[in-house]
Formats: C-alpha cells, structure tokens, sequence
C-alpha cells in the first residue's frame, strides 16, 4: 500500500496558497510516493548552499529556479546545466535569481534546485492530461524539445495496465528508436512500462491533477529516470456527468427500443404533418404493438382512439414519440413523468442547437426528476427492425438484418437509410440522436450488446459527451460484437489551454484515435467506410490466423491489393515452397506464384476455381483477396457464379475462410460483384481498397476481441 499523506499534505498546501502548480521539490514528493525515479535534489536558498549541496552529489549538475509562479523555467533563463565546480554552481545561482526576477519582478521565489544531471539514453516525455470528455489521460512520446514539433505521442485512458503501456512503446511512429538503432543500446521497455503505469495511477487517485510533465525522461537499458517533474493543478473539476447503472439502463433501453405501447404525442391526420408520418409509419412498419394517438382536440387520428394527454390513456405506454413545436416539450414531458412512461423519443428542434439552451435544460431537469430518458432532440427518431417498429418520420425500413447503426446528425442517417435500402443491407436498427440530451452512443452499446437480433454497431458522432463512458462500454462490447466508429471533426472533445507540453499535445485527433483503439473500437475515416463496414464485417467469418493471400487475374490489380494490405495492417503470406509449387501446377509458365498470385488474364474459369480451392483447403492461408479481371474466357458472372460454387463447396466439408473480391471491366462486373456479395463473398467493382479495408476491418475486430 502506498503512504499518500506525503502527496495529500503537497496538494493541500498547494490548494491553501491558491496555487495552479507544484515546484519541482514538491513534485518530486509526488514522485516518490509512488516510486517514480528521479535524480537526487536538493533546494538552495542562497549561491554557498547552492555550491555545497552540489559538491554533496557530484558533478556534473543541474541547477534550475523553484517558484510557483513560473512554470516555463527554460523561457526564464531559470535553468543552467552541465555546472562542473562549486564556483559554477555560485555564479549559476546569483545568475539564475537574476533572470528569474527579471522575466517576473513579482515572482515568489523559493530557491534554486540543484539536481544531479543526468546523460546517455534516449529522451522520452510521459505525462498526462485531462480531457474534457475522456477525463485522465497518460501519455507517451519521444522528449525533449521535438515532442511539440513532431507531436509524436500517443495517448490511453488513465489508469492503464501494463500491457496497455507497453503497446504505447509500440504506439509512437518512432518506436524503432526504443529498440537501438546503428548499434545502440535498446532501452528497458519494462521500466518504462512501469513509469507510465505509476504516472498514470498517480494522476487517476488525484483528480485536482489537470496536467503532469516527466520530461525528458532518460531511458537507457538499465532503467528510466525523469529529470524534470511539472505539475499543473485544477481545484474546480466539473462534478462526474450523473448515470444510470448499467441494468437500468439496459431495463429503460430495452423498453423504448422494444415498446409494448406507444404514444404519439402530435399525432395528426393532416397530410404533409411528422404527427401524420409517424403514424403512418407506425401503422404501415406493421408494427402489432398498442398505438396511442394524443391531440388535443382530435377524437380519432387514421382509426385510432385519440387522447387528450398521455394521463388519459388507460393502459402502459412504453415509449412517447413527440413531434409538437419545442416550446410545448417540457409539459408534455412532465405529464410522461407522472404517467410513469419510460423514454420520450424527442423529434422537435429548437433547442440548444437553435440557441436555445434553457429549453433543453428544463426538459433534461424533468427527465432527471421523472426518470424519463430522453432521446434527441432534433433527430428523426429511430427504426427497430424486429418489432416492425418506425418511430419516425422518415421512409418506413423493413430490410431486417443484424447491423445497428446510429447517427449524431439527421443528413448523415438519411445517408444511412438511403445505403441500407440500395445495398440492401438488412438493419437491426438505424437510430438518430441529435443533440444527446441525454440517451447517447454508450445508452446504446448497452441496449445492443444484449439484443440478440444485433451483431455489429456503427456509429457515427461529432463529439462524446462522455468519452469515458462511452470507451469503458465500447472495451466490453467490442470483446464480443464488432463496434465502428466514425467520428467527425478530426479535433479533442475539449482538452483546456495547456501549461505543459503534453497539455500542448492533447487538442488533436490523436486522443480519439489511440483510445478508441484502447477500446477495441474500429475506426472507420469516411461516412463510405463506415456503411461498408457495417455491411461487410458480418458477412465475412472470423479468421482463424492472420495468412493472407491474393489470388488475382491482373497484375496491377495485384500490386494495388497488395499495397492495400500493408495499409490496413493485413499480413500477406510468405509462400512456402511446396505450396508454391503447388499453385504453379494451375497457372501458365509466365504467371507469377508467389503472393499475389498471378493467374494472368487469358485463363479460363477453370483456373480462378483451381487456385481458389487450393486457397481454402490448405490450412496455412487464413483469408484470400480475389482480384477478377474482365475477360472474354471468363465474362463476369461466370466468374461470380463460380466463386460461389467453390465457397459452398468447401463451406460443406466445414471450411469456411473469409473472401473478398475485386473487379476491374465494364459495367457487368457490377452485377457480378453484388452477386458475390448476397452469397457471402463483399465484392466491389472498380475498387482495390473497399475489399481490403473491410477484411482489414474484420480482422481488427478479431484481434481486438482476441479471437486469433
């Protein structure tokens, strides 16, 4: 157990005196504490202690300014290195009390600390940063001045365990100078690892840490050990963002998504209204649920008995569909509170997205008080296949399926609906959450994680109200469901103005990235790959190794996918020779074996069948990528109809491998590609990269969930 009162004493002395940062002294406390190595030090209140403390350690030595008031000490002239001799160490001290008073008259200066200096090894920074949706942050990157040229960091939820800090070693683009290069000494990865993960403890048991600088840390093959210790501190922290527990929230989610009644609070007869299209797609989805029309004047609507208030109703109403002007929201939604109505889906717009954030505060207050949650608003409500369940305006969907998907915006879900109708590409929902009042991508990861009619789940969002929440559920869900994401605006949800350097770093799309990837998340870069993913990754079977190997008809076609392949972190195979023998037994004397393997284009179908078997009996291949060429021999659908003959051969002996295709010609490849596709082979025309990035994408979420 570690004795915290040292550190606890610091931080209150820090809080009395109204301070925003530690001194290094009371930095390396901190350090201590928590077993975080740093080089012997000593504080001198004037030049003669200064010479004597550094003679005390050996020289060569550091001497740098202590002052709460200046945190920048380098800009300040408040640091001298290499001082050799107790003369040097006199005149640095009378020279850095100098710069210091004049970069800041004011200044409350404590001393100068002397430090034992520290050479050799590689200059590493770790340190962490509060995020202003994914909350402590640890970081790691290469250190020294570059950190902020090169940005060069990597980022993970705090706190992170030791495997998580290693794959950081791995996470930087120079990770290969951790390993020795031109015969220099690799670095202790282990007390690194061990570095981050205290660091990361430290700043997690702390809240009132904002932001923590060990930079330059000296790593070498013996250990690690940080020179410098900056501390920033925040007494303000925004209270937690309150949450349900998780069995309510799958309790209140099940209800809404799977409602035994629904109230339509705006129902209309009249034509051209959302009250009207949402009961009519509610009617027409074929939904066999109880149907409650409310409407102050009406006494029917389209059949159906109307009701003055959802009060009046006599039976339970599961979830309350509104589509009145936003002005009339909050009383409506309080008579759903007292009527005991779980979940209100919010399709009016004019709140905080209309500059109008009291609106939403009041309904977000009444929802709290009620126990009412709350989807939108500003969205266009949300389809759930199988209950034959339209909760909103937009086209009734029926294509059932097993892909989730939701969007923060409504342009993007109609994109979404507008794919999944022409791919056909059967949906278990398709969901909008607008300005996320309060149910947001995380309510859903839960709700979907236990719906058996759910396999994957896309979602797209423009920020993360709580990004930590949102990872903690994604990191459990993902182990057993694939879970993309495609986040718009490359940019933090919010890191504050920075005092440190990885402060500096924090405001960039790198902490999205690094953390979704902690997460399990697979991280789709455009609204395309978003809905290929969701269409793709299903159809594909899991991979069982990570042997990939190209069977293609074109050579160009060949390098492309290959190229491909390395940019979606996909292994191509290294042929053995048997096998390679093997394969040339199928192809003519001036195709190329190897991987990819080159049939050439002037082969007839009986080739693509022959090299495509061997592909898929031979243990040793886990995946195959087909590149088809259009060719007179072998027209399109000959091709695909073949390829699918193969595969359910083999899928009757019990070999089954993941397949996708390729297809260069004229506008027949189209027809055969999406043959390929309704028979479980994701094929595209005119593309060597979506076939490629959907497998890869496959083949992350495998890895992710530990599955090869």
């Amino acid at each position: 157990m570690l004795d915290r009162t040292a550190a606890r004493n610091v931080l209150d002395k820090v809080k009395a005196e109204g301070r925003q940062a530690l001194t290094a002294p009371e930095g390396k406390v901190l350090c201590d504490v928590y077993g975080i190595k740093v080089p012997k030090e000593g504080v001198a209140g004037n030049a003669e202690e200064a010479a004597k403390l550094a003679s005390g350690m050996g020289f060569p030595v550091v001497m740098k300014i202590v002052s709460p008031d200046i945190l920048h000490k380098t800009e300040a002239g408040g640091v001298i290195v290499g001082v050799k001799s107790a003369e040097d160490a006199q005149a640095a001290y009378e020279k850095i009390i100098a710069s210091a008073k004049s970069y800041k008259a004011d200044a409350n200066i404590t001393g100068v600390q002397v430090q034992q200096m520290l050479t050799g090894g590689q200059e590493v920074i770790i340190g962490a940063v509060t995020d202003g949706s994914f909350g402590k942050l640890v970081a790691f990157g290469l250190g020294g001045v570059l950190v902020e040229v090169l940005k060069d960091v990597t980022f993970r939820l705090a706190p992170v365990t030791e495997e998580e800090a290693l794959s950081m070693l791995d996470g930087i683009q120079a990770a290969e100078m951790l390993k020795g290069v031109r015969g220099g000494d690799p670095v202790d990865r282990a007390a690194l690892a061990d570095m981050i993960v205290r660091v990361s403890q430290l700043v997690n048991d702390y809240p009132e840490i904002s932001e923590l600088d060990l930079n330059p840390v000296f790593a070498t093959k013996d250990g690690a050990i940080a020179a410098d210790v900056r501390i920033v501190v925040d007494y303000n922290q925004p209270a937690p963002r309150p949450r349900p527990s998780q069995e309510d929230i799958v309790t209140a989610m099940n209800r809404i998504m799977k409602p035994k009644a629904v109230a339509v609070i705006g129902a209309s007869a009249e034509d051209g209204k959302i009250g009207n299209s949402v009961m009519k797609n509610l009617i027409n989805g074929g939904y066999k649920g109880e149907i409650y029309p409310i409407h102050p004047k009406a006494d029917e609507i389209l059949g159906y008995k109307a009701y003055r208030s959802v009060k009046d109703v006599p039976g339970t109403i599961d979830t309350a569909i509104f589509a009145i002007p936003a002005k009339f929201v909050a009383g409506a939604l309080t008579e759903c509170g007292e009527k005991g109505i779980p979940g209100a889906v919010l399709i009016p717009s004019g709140f905080a997205e209309a500059g109008a954030p009291e609106l939403q505060e009041e309904i977000v207050k009444i929802g709290q008080k009620y126990n009412v949650r709350l989807m939108g608003p500003n969205i266009y409500g949300f389809y759930y296949t199988p209950a034959n369940l339209c909760a909103t305006f937009c086209t009734a969907y029926d294509v059932k399926g097993s892909a989730a998907l939701s969007s923060q915006s409504g342009g993007i879900g109609m994109a979404i609906i507008g794919f999944s109708r022409s791919a056909k590409m059967g949906v278990s929902a398709i969901v909008g959450l607008g300005n996320k009042s309060d149910i947001d991508e995380d309510d859903l990861l839960a709700f979907f994680e236990q719906d058996d009619n759910t396999s994957i789940i896309a979602q797209h969002c423009e920020d993360l109200k709580d990004g930590r929440a949102f990872a903690e559920a994604a990191k459990r869900v993902s182990k057993k469901k694939p879970v993309v994401v495609l986040k718009a605006g490359r940019t933090s949800a919010g890191a504050k103005a920075a005092s440190s350097h990885t402060g500096a770093l924090a405001g960039n799309d790198k902490i999205y990235e690094d953390v979704l990837k902690q997460s399990g998340v697979i991280r789709a870069r455009s609204l395309r790959q978003l809905l290929e993913f969701a269409r793709g990754i299903p159809v594909l079977p899991t991979p069982k190794g990570e042997n990939v190997v190209i069977i293609t008809g074109a050579g160009g076609s060949g390098v492309l996918l290959s190229d491909s392949c390395v940019d979606n972190g996909l292994n191509l195979m290294a042929m053995p020779s048997d096998l390679d023998a093997a394969f040339r037994k199928f192809i003519p004397p001036f195709g190329a074996a190897g991987n990819p393997v080159d049939i050439t284009g002037g082969e007839p179908p009986q080739t693509y069948k022959n090299t495509v078997k061997l592909g898929l009996e031979d243990e040793r291949i886990h995946a195959l990528i087909l590149g088809y060429w259009h060719t007179i021999v072998t027209p399109p659908m000959v091709f695909a109809k073949l390829m699918v003959e193969v595969k359910e051969e083999m899928a009757a002996k019990g070999i089954e491998k993941p397949m996708v295709a390729s297809l260069a010609g004229d506008v027949e490849v189209e027809e055969a590609a999406e043959y390929l596709y309704q028979h479980g082979i994701p094929a595209y025309a005119y593309s060597t990269e979506l076939p490629v990035e959907v497998l890869g994408a496959k083949y992350k979420w495998a890895r992710g969930a530990g599955l090869l």
